[in-house]
């Protein structure tokens, strides 16, 4: 079932390793097919180096696991949620990568400093609220997908895609597994330049609202001209 989703899952996983976001199992990669409407996930609490395709999980948008073994990655009913409310996502991935999370467990959202953040972030990077005793005792991976769609009910999630989970992580997604991978690592470097942006310049501001818009437009919007097309 979905052998060919399974195989972009998987590769989509290795590459978390491989482009230094995560260590030991913290993380995990997700990809959907719309059409069937179901997902396959990375199972829990499996060395990366012991991965196969044939290991990833196959889950419905109930909650149900429909093929697999193993199971489920834990943080599996925040990416149902995500999948749910938003048609356009086809992959989500959540790391621990250092930078990204130092800002997640700072409480802070991350502002668009400069064009390598606009060229792939519409405006900052928000960090969700925490959450209540309350959620996380009743359904805390869930609850963590409601609180991420909460943070976005004035966002567009396509032209912002990833949200810091406060004393948590970041979460990417993107138009397939690959690219919400990619979003990851670029998340993880934007993370990394404001903090040393900061640092360097306490008294720094966001880069002029101008300069974001033809950065991020030029690569994204109905005029887009950045690259090479397809």
């Amino acid at each position: 079932m979905l052998e060919q989703l399974k195989k972009e899952v998987y590769e989509a996983n290795m590459e978390l390793p491989k482009r230094g976001l995560i260590t030991y199992t913290w993380g995990n990669v997700s990809g959907i097919d719309r059409e069937s409407g179901l997902f396959v996930i990375k199972p829990s609490g499996v060395d990366y180096d012991k991965l196969s395709p044939e290991d990833m999980v196959v889950m419905d948008l109930d909650g149900n696991k429909v093929e697999g073994d193993l199971n489920p990655s834990s943080d599996t009913p925040t990416h149902l949620e995500l999948y749910k409310a938003y048609k356009d996502l086809g992959g989500i991935v959540h790391t621990h990568s250092p930078w990204a999370t130092s800002w997640a467990q700072a409480g802070r959202s991350i502002p668009c400093y400069g064009t390598t953040h606009a060229d792939y972030f519409y405006g900052e990077i928000p960090c969700a609220r925490s959450l209540t005793k309350e959620e996380i005792e009743e359904a805390y991976e869930k609850n963590t997908g409601l609180v991420i769609i909460e943070t976005f009910k004035d966002k567009d999630p396509v032209h912002v895609p990833g949200v810091l989970c406060t004393n948590h992580g970041p979460f990417t997604w993107g138009a397939d597994a690959a690219e919400a991978v990619h979003n990851a690592v670029v998340l993880e470097e934007v993370a990394k330049m404001a903090y040393h942006c900061e640092h360097l310049n306490p008294e720094v501001k966001p880069a002029p609202q101008y300069l974001q818009d033809k950065h991020f437009f030029r690569k994204h919007g109905a005029n887009a001209y950045y690259g090479q097309g397809k």
